[in-house]
């Protein structure tokens, strides 16, 4: 399940993560409109959550392994287009993906984007996958 196939899934996916990120003393505001670009011309782009003063921006994604155990490569495509984003923020920034935390034959997904996309991952960009039965997250990138 996506967030484009239920909306209100993704939405609540949004508030538990934001919940998750105040207990480890994060307070973020859903919907954060920040400036980003490649060049010197800037766009708005709203973040998931985030906030300005120190400057977090976070994206959550709750996408799971398909019904038939494949890898939603679709999806890896819209997480790619996050570190695009985190990218070409040109403030300093803590920069945070949260993905779902989604198991298949001993793997996660969030491992599964590592181990095949870790090349366009930014440095300064943590991977946190969050488990929404326990409302725990562990960070995965980097270790």
């Amino acid at each position: 399940m996506t967030n484009s196939d239920n909306p209100a899934a993704g939405a609540q996916f949004e508030i538990d993560v934001a919940e998750f990120l105040r207990s480890r003393g994060l307070d973020l505001k859903r919907g954060f409109d920040a400036d980003i670009g490649v060049s010197n011309i800037r766009k708005s782009h709203k973040f998931d959550l985030g906030r300005s003063a120190p400057l977090v921006l976070v994206e959550c994604k709750r996408h799971t392994w398909t019904k038939g155990g494949n890898a939603p490569s679709a999806k890896m495509s819209v997480w790619n287009e996050a570190m695009l984003y985190f990218s070409a923020v040109h403030q300093k920034a803590r920069k945070i993906l949260v993905v779902l935390r989604s198991v298949r034959r001993g793997e996660t997904l969030g491992q599964y984007y590592l181990k095949r996309f870790q090349h366009l991952i930014p440095d300064d960009v943590e991977i946190w996958e969050f488990d929404s039965e326990t409302s725990q997250g562990v960070l995965i990138y980097p270790l």
